[in-house]
C-alpha cells in the first residue's frame, strides 16, 4: 500500500520480484524504467453541437513496456526467461517491483505488473580497454500496471 510523506522519495531504493516461483531476479537492478500508463482519448462531437472542438472520451489503455538493467553476473534466470517465451510458451508472470524509504523502513509505492514476459534481451557492450561495468538489460511486454 503506497505510504504519503510531505517530501518525495528517494529513486535509489527499490525491490524487484521477477514472480515465477522464485524470489525474484539472482540479483538487484540498477535501473528499471517504463512504468506508466497510456490512454487513448477518442474524439468525438455530435453534427448539432454549437462549438467547432471535439469532446475527448477516454478509450482503451495500456501499460508501457519495462526495462530491467542489471551487471552481468553469469546467472541464467533472465535468459531462461526469454528462452520460454521463444519456444512458445506461456511465460506471462506477475512481476513486483517496491519503491522503499531511505531506511528501508516503509514500502512507499508498489507497482504490480501483471502478464509480464521478456520481448528483448540486450547484452553488455564490451570494450577491451573500458574500465566499464558489463551491463545486461531484459525489456518486458507488460500486459497491465496495478498501482499500490
Amino acid at each position: 500500500m503506497a505510504t504519503e510523506r510531505e517530501r518525495p522519495y528517494s529513486a535509489f531504493r527499490y525491490l524487484v520480484n521477477l514472480g515465477g516461483g522464485t524470489d525474484g531476479a539472482k540479483a538487484g537492478f540498477q535501473e528499471v524504467t517504463g512504468l506508466g500508463v497510456e490512454i487513448t482519448m477518442q474524439e468525438y462531437r455530435a453534427g448539432n453541437e454549437k462549438r467547432n472542438a471535439p469532446i475527448k472520451i477516454p478509450g482503451l489503455y495500456k501499460a508501457t513496456d519495462i526495462s530491467l538493467k542489471r551487471g552481468v553476473l553469469g546467472a541464467l534466470d533472465l535468459i531462461d526467461w526469454l528462452n520460454e517465451v521463444r519456444n512458445g510458451a506461456d511465460a506471462r508472470r506477475s512481476v513486483t517491483i517496491q519503491l522503499q524509504s531511505e531506511d528501508l523502513s516503509t514500502i512507499a509505492m508498489t507497482w504490480k505488473l501483471e502478464g509480464a514476459q521478456p520481448m528483448k534481451y540486450t547484452g553488455p557492450s564490451l570494450n577491451g580497454k573500458g574500465t566499464d561495468v558489463a551491463i545486461e538489460e531484459l525489456g518486458l511486454s507488460v500486459e497491465d500496471i496495478k498501482f499500490e
